[in-house]
């Protein structure tokens, strides 16, 4: 047996076998008909029409039901502005390109799509466990590429890739940036710039992918403070606060660049799918913040109704005598004197930070046997488990990220001692994805309420699942506050 895996090893190491099974595994999901994805909730023209994508005519209605596999492309020019500003528009224009070199210049195949997802979701998973596992080729190391590919090629975050949402950049994103970070913690590669630049790309890319991500800046800016720790990089410690900087003002400027509408659906959803919500008389808490308690009738409705609604949300009246009266500023005075709705709503938001697969949409297409709106059951285990038992509470995610900062601070504490780096990076992660569970939710619930509340905290599971990761390949590595590693005591 042993001899067995020492041949294996030789040509095959855990990060190839990660990357080769989460292949396999999501190229079955994507490509092999019937295609699977994720259908259009009605977000999908906000990334296609700025880049030259439109609806085919069809008999029945493309939304939400059934993953829909074909768009046309425009043939002339596009008077469409570009209404939200977003790094996602790199992968589509990719994806336009390979469409047109070996498909059709008219007509887009969303496999496409799929496919430039895909080839940089391998790299990532390529790139996270060759990270984690570094510089080992044992047992342990082929269990830890399993354990990745057992919770990152989960169907609930590759369905992503066959659709026009954001999310699937930022899920790839995050796992470029960790395993920059990683890498350049366990000092996988001779030279170090390239993956500090790889990082600093990965992050304001990641920024400026959807602008609900500006305050994201924050969170990784603290991530980058820790590469200002590694040695003998004293010529480049400049480049890097250049590069903090340019983090910082990617949050500034995709926060900048909201378009007046975004901000006027935004304002009504945090009214109707939040202050109106987890309380049995809205009506006289509304009124009490100088709002005309009939708006307490807009309870649960959309800014953009797919059936008919109590009053038009762009109508005039509405923007006089609710949009104008409730900002920002207004939404924080609400829930500050209202503490345990804003409670209530957040452990609503807790029991969603499992739901990566999103419920309100079908995954497969239509004639494909399956009825509207049905979800996939393939390779989602750990998805499931999730779930099932991960306790759906606010204070128990703070909690965790309280115990995570503790446990990885004392690394923290005994690598400045001993002017050792590993620990010091690892803190700074850790520290950075922490903020992200706890802050998110928050940021979310007060800047849409409850709607589309399982995509807005799509980094939340994410950075909770690559903290689990780093803790366990910490733990079976023996580096989890000795960060010398375990060889000397093999």
């Amino acid at each position: 047996m042993y001899n067995c895996l020492n041949k294996f090893s030789k040509f095959v190491s855990p990060a190839l076998l990660a990357t080769i099974l989460a292949a396999i595994i999501s190229g079955i999901l994507l490509f092999v008909p019937p295609i699977h994805g994720l259908a259009d909730n009605g977000d999908f023209y906000r990334s296609i029409l700025s880049n030259g994508i439109y609806r085919l005519p069809t008999s029945y209605s493309q939304y939400s039901d059934f993953v829909i596999t074909k768009f046309g492309i425009m043939q002339y020019f596009n008077e469409n502005n570009v209404s939200v500003l977003s790094s996602q528009t790199i992968f589509i224009q990719l994806a336009l390109l390979l469409n047109k070199l070996f498909y059709s210049r008219t007509i887009f195949d969303i496999r496409f799509m799929g496919l430039v997802y895909y080839l940089f979701y391998l790299g990532g998973i390529y790139l996270l466990t060759n990270a984690f596992v570094h510089p080992y080729r044992k047992v342990k190391s082929y269990v830890m590429g399993l354990l990745i590919v057992f919770i990152f090629a989960d169907s609930a975050y590759t369905l992503y890739f066959n659709s026009f949402f954001a999310e699937p950049g930022m899920f790839i994103l995050m796992l470029y940036l960790c395993a920059s970070i990683i890498s350049l913690a366990r000092n996988v590669y001779s030279r170090r710039w390239p993956m500090t630049f790889l990082f600093f790309i990965s992050t304001i890319l990641l920024i400026t992918n959807k602008q609900q991500n500006a305050p994201l800046a924050l969170s990784f800016g603290v991530v980058a403070l820790g590469i200002m720790f590694l040695p003998h990089f004293k010529a480049r410690r400049m480049a890097t606060a250049l590069g903090i900087i340019l983090v910082l003002m990617s949050g500034v400027g995709i926060y900048k660049s909201i378009g007046s509408e975004i901000v006027g659906a935004n304002t009504f959803q945090t009214f109707s799918h939040g202050t109106l919500l987890e309380t049995s008389d809205p009506t006289k808490k509304v009124e009490r913040g100088g709002v005309d308690g009939q708006f307490a009738l807009m309870r649960n409705e959309n800014y953009y109704s797919k059936n008919y609604a109590t009053l038009d949300p762009g109508s005039k009246y509405v923007k006089k005598h609710l949009m104008d009266k409730t900002g920002f500023a207004w939404i924080v005075r609400y829930y500050a004197g209202n503490l345990k709705q804003f409670n209530n709503l957040l452990d609503v938001a807790a029991k969603d930070v499992t739901a990566v697969q999103p419920r309100a949409v079908g995954n497969f297409v239509r004639n494909s046997g399956h009825k509207p709106g049905e979800q996939v059951k393939y390779f989602t285990a750990y998805s499931s488990l999730m779930g099932a038992f991960f306790p759906g509470k606010y204070a128990f995610d703070c909690l965790l990220a309280v115990g995570f900062i503790a446990v990885y601070s004392v690394g923290f504490y005994l690598d400045i001692k001993a002017k050792r780096y590993m620990g010091i990076l690892r803190f700074f992660l850790i520290f950075g994805l922490m903020t992200v569970v706890v802050f998110v939710p928050i940021v979310s619930i007060v800047g849409d309420g409850d709607a589309d509340l399982a995509k807005h905290l799509f980094l939340v599971p994410v950075s909770l699942n690559m903290s689990l990761l780093m803790f366990i390949s910490d733990l079976i590595n023996h580096t989890l506050w000795n960060t010398e590693g375990d060889e000397a005591s093999e």
